[in-house]
């Protein structure tokens, strides 16, 4: 399965639509593939953003905030969207792989740092 991460700084981009930078990683079930790899985009957009996330066959987003419209439309397409999160985008992508990553979730780093 494909992961994408929205990304700012070192963090999960606080708003969907705000994201210029991404990080795609893929995994089989109980190890990655290969390094993930980041996408820095050329401008703010939802819908430049949505588009790429069908063509590259993404099964997972991961993001903070998202409007109501988009989050329809992946779960539409069965992309399983965790929105919400607050924390690193490298521990939000352990989370994702090990199967603890649940919407809404402050994570662990951010609480106890």
């Amino acid at each position: 399965m494909k992961i994408l991460l929205t990304v700012q700084d070192n963090s999960i981009a606080p708003r969907f639509d705000q994201a210029t930078e991404v990080i795609i990683a893929e995994h089989d079930g109980q190890r990655m593939l290969g390094e993930p790899r980041t996408i820095i985009l050329p401008h703010r957009s939802a819908e430049e953003l949505s588009d790429l996330i069908v063509k590259e066959g993404i099964g997972c987003v991961v993001c903070g905030g998202i409007e109501d419209n988009y989050y329809r439309f992946f779960t539409w397409k069965k992309i399983t969207v965790f929105d919400g999160i607050i924390g690193s985008h490298a521990e939000a992508l352990q989370m994702v792989v090990a199967g603890t990553l649940q919407p809404g979730l402050i994570l662990p780093s951010v609480k106890n740092g």
